[in-house]
């Protein structure tokens, strides 16, 4: 066990935590924050959902997201903000085959991920003449663009942002190449 290893390490995180990063992520197994970056205990404050989704700030709809935000960057002051897509994303291939007309098959997921419908608008208008593969490809990064933008939408990483002490990236992992790739937002 790590605690073993690194008592003291483990004393003072039991007394606080100072992460300097939040990172978003997709629920997949296939994709592990913490193992991508190296990440120890205390370093990163992490927030998992399906596709990776952040949807635009509102007080009422998305209230436990805005709280998973609030948190880690008004009393946690972290620093920088990460949000990853990934290859072969399950969300982002129920976004594109979710039905236009409102008709939801599922009780929650459907509903969830046409939360970034502006990024298949987006592939749709683009790519419509490449291949759902392609097209999937495509939307796992634009949707991460349209995230890091509804990021800006709440008025705490706003602030952070005018007053430099908060910075966004967007990140993409594609574990079948194994590659990584980042930019800032």
């Amino acid at each position: 066990m790590a605690q073993r290893k690194n008592p003291e390490k483990f004393r003072q995180l039991s007394e606080s935590q100072s992460p300097k990063f939040l990172i978003f992520a997709c629920a997949d197994s296939r994709v592990c924050p913490s193992v991508l970056f190296n990440f120890q205990p205390g370093e990163a404050f992490i927030i998992r959902s399906i596709a990776n989704i952040i949807p635009p700030y509102d007080k009422t709809r998305y209230s436990g997201t805005g709280a998973a935000i609030e948190y880690p960057v008004v009393f946690l002051k972290v620093e920088n903000i990460i949000v990853i897509g990934h290859s072969r994303c399950g969300g982002i291939k129920a976004l594109l085959s979710a039905q236009d007309d409102g008709t939801l098959s599922t009780e929650f997921i459907e509903d969830w991920v046409k939360t970034a419908n502006p990024a298949k608008q987006v592939i749709k208008e683009a790519h419509s003449h490449l291949s759902f593969e392609d097209q999937c490809s495509k939307c796992e990064k634009e949707a991460v663009k349209v995230y890091l933008e509804n990021l800006k939408t709440y008025p705490f990483v706003k602030e952070g942002l005018e007053k430099n002490t908060l910075s966004l990236f967007g990140g993409y992992y594609d574990f079948v190449k194994g590659s990584f790739e980042t930019w800032e937002a």
